[in-house]
């Protein structure tokens, strides 16, 4: 019958007296270094994550009424956050945009001009077929009405909206708000003549009032109206800057 032998092997890293002693002296190398796995860290859950601001931004209305029963409700901060932020969507479902320049008769005038809503600053541009100064400002308001839809953009025929309105001085642009007329510009020279800029037709617009509304600013002053068109017209000039040098370089 064979012979068994067996082998005892303690745990990893442990060593007897004698071995530590003679260690000691320098009759055995140092003992090795115990081997240690690296400390687990577990994925993290995008989910489990903590909720900011910044991540309630990011979500639409629909996600926002979704998140009614999820852990969110466990944070005071986030309920209220979310409760402001839809109410925020809501208010501006609610403001009217307008978004182009809309042709209007004379018989138009009184509705959609003088009985326009309280709040909703209304630029009307008289103007006449044929006259190329007419062309260039109502491109400029084009441009204008897409940009700040909560303002109301009409134009109409200068001599159906007043009778015998002698063409050199057209363009002419009426400024109206709650009913009344708040400014009147004659002429192309007003916003910088044949040059003349979407941004230099904002800046003379609203040269004494808030006339322009992107309706995302409630209540803006007119200086932070100005100050936002000033930053467009920076931005559109390094971006014409831009794409001159690419086109030099080709």
């Amino acid at each position: 019958m064979a012979d068994y032998h067996f082998v005892y092997k303690d745990v990893e890293g442990t060593s007897t007296e004698w071995d530590d002693l003679q260690r000691k002296y320098g009759n055995l190398p140092p003992k090795p270094e115990t081997f240690k796995p690296a400390p687990f860290t577990p994925a993290v859950d995008p989910d489990l994550r903590p909720k900011s601001a910044a991540w309630i931004d990011q979500k639409s209305p629909e996600e926002l009424e979704e998140l009614e029963d999820d852990d969110l409700d466990d944070c005071r901060f986030l309920q209220e956050y979310r409760k402001k932020r839809l109410a925020e969507m809501q208010q501006a479902s609610k403001v009217v945009r307008y978004g182009s320049v809309v042709p209007i008769s004379g018989s138009d005038f009184v509705h959609e001009v003088s009985q326009a809503p309280q709040d909703v600053w209304v630029v009307v541009l008289l103007y006449k077929d044929g006259v190329p100064e007419c062309g260039l400002l109502h491109t400029c308001l084009e441009e204008l009405a897409t940009r700040y839809p909560a303002t109301k953009f009409v134009k109409i025929i200068s001599t159906d909206c007043i009778p015998n309105y002698p063409d050199c001085n057209l363009p002419t642009i009426l400024v109206y708000n709650n009913g009344a007329v708040k400014g009147t510009l004659v002429g192309l020279s007003q916003f910088g003549g044949r040059r003349c800029t979407p941004e230099s037709v904002a800046l003379a617009l609203c040269k004494s009032d808030p006339v322009l509304n992107d309706g995302h600013s409630n209540n803006a002053s007119k200086d932070d109206v100005i100050d936002g068109v000033r930053k467009k017209f920076i931005e559109t000039l390094v971006t014409q800057h831009e794409d001159e040098e690419d086109y030099s370089s080709d």
